[in-house]
């Protein structure tokens, strides 16, 4: 087909569609006997609105013509839509098809879709994770001097100093650089009947630390006299080890002795040794 008879039939095509006649009538009217022919007349002219499909939103659509304008192909826009790939194929059939992408447009694409992804995914999982451990908080409640001992006792057992049967060491020792158990633990140990001028602190902190604030942290942090700290255990810094905790925020631990303790040491133990053997024993 020569230029000028193509460009007059295309003219003629795009009039009648326009006029909203179908592409059946179209090949009727003008004649045409191949789909392919009609369908080079008509590229580029987007198909009249009664054409769509009527359960096909205008937002999805229209976004699926500007990915496709962008140059993705059918199994991407319809991946990121979330529709059928013959839903994309009706939607934008009439736009030219994309020029190949080279492979570093490919993979910057890759890596832009990747962060678009996580844009979204990381803070909607973010939520659900603090729904769930607000759920599980809720559950918990006020909790009885009882359950304070039985809480307390297990965390002594995991975290602090445990007498040896090569060692004999019947006092309570208590280390650790989470605040929230930290004050646990105090609870713990005033409920088994301990006062306050039993507890004797001291901070251990890497040397290259901010040693002054994590003192008054501390203090804050359990309320005590500055005169019940001790000075501070520092560890040497390594420059090969590649340390997590560092920063504003890195308080060191915290050890608290309590003076006077073996007999609430080997209550522990005993408290311990009955809570194991009844949930040992139940069920």
């Amino acid at each position: 087909m020569n230029s000028n008879k193509y460009a007059t039939l295309r003219t003629q095509a795009i009039g009648l569609r326009r006029a909203g006649k179908s592409r059946r009538e179209i090949k009727a009217i003008l004649g045409i006997a191949s789909d392919q022919t009609l369908g080079d007349a008509l590229r580029g002219e987007p198909p009249p609105a009664w054409t769509r499909r009527p359960n096909a939103k205008d937002e999805v659509r229209a976004r699926a013509r500007a990915l496709r304008e962008e140059g993705r192909d059918y199994d991407e826009i319809a991946a990121r839509l979330g529709v059928s790939k013959s839903s994309v194929s009706l939607w934008v059939r009439d736009l030219p098809t994309p020029a190949r992408l080279s492979y570093e447009e490919c993979r910057n694409r890759s890596v832009e879709g990747t962060r678009k992804y996580w844009a979204v995914e990381r803070p909607a999982r973010a939520a659900a994770r603090a729904a769930t451990r607000n759920a599980a908080a809720a559950q918990i409640g006020e909790i009885t001097d009882r359950e304070v001992l039985l809480i307390g006792a297990i965390a002594y057992w995991w975290e602090g100093t445990k007498s040896k049967p090569y060692r004999r060491h019947e006092c309570v020792v208590f280390v650790n650089s989470d605040p929230a158990l930290i004050l646990l633990f105090l609870r713990f140990a005033a409920t088994a009947g301990c006062v306050p001028s039993q507890f004797v602190f001291r901070v251990h902190i890497h040397e290259n630390a901010d040693i002054e604030a994590a003192q008054r942290f501390w203090l804050r942090t359990t309320g005590a006299s500055p005169d019940q700290f001790r000075t501070p255990t520092l560890k040497r810094h390594n420059p090969k080890t590649l340390r997590k905790k560092v920063g504003a925020e890195y308080y060191g631990c915290l050890r608290i002795d309590v003076l006077k303790s073996g007999d609430l040491y080997r209550r522990i133990e005993g408290w311990v040794t009955g809570i194991t053997s009844a949930a040992s024993s139940s069920g």
